[in-house]
């Protein structure tokens, strides 16, 4: 069982910029995708952007050219830039192993604008 810790979410104006973390309890999610995924109010989860075990990425056109996805041995990272309030979500760090999807307990992000 491999526990995910999102942190970094907070209250931020339009324009603005927040850095999520997401710590993972074992020490082999490199060879693994992880990636981020939101959920707006009164919708559903939806994609934001992976990476593969090799740094591939994939990312929604919605946040193309404004978030970056990174990882560092077991922490995966989100770095959001020039937000917009219909960034405003619960952001959930997720882990695919194939066999299994891990995700976080999720860290709200709100843009005011």
């Amino acid at each position: 069982q491999v526990q995910l810790v999102e942190s970094g979410g907070g209250l931020v104006q339009a324009g603005g910029s927040l850095r999520l973390s997401c710590g993972a309890s074992a020490t082999t999610v490199g060879i693994y995708t992880m990636g981020w995924y939101r959920q707006p109010p009164g919708k559903q989860r939806e994609l934001v952007t992976t990476i593969t075990s090799i740094g591939k990425t994939n990312v929604a056109d919605s946040v193309k050219g404004r978030f970056t996805i990174s990882r560092i041995k077991n922490t995966l990272y989100l770095q959001m830039n020039s937000l917009k309030p219909e960034d405003t979500a619960v952001y959930f760090c997720n882990l695919d192993t194939g066999a299994n999807n891990y995700w976080g307990q999720g860290t709200q992000v709100t843009v005011s604008s």
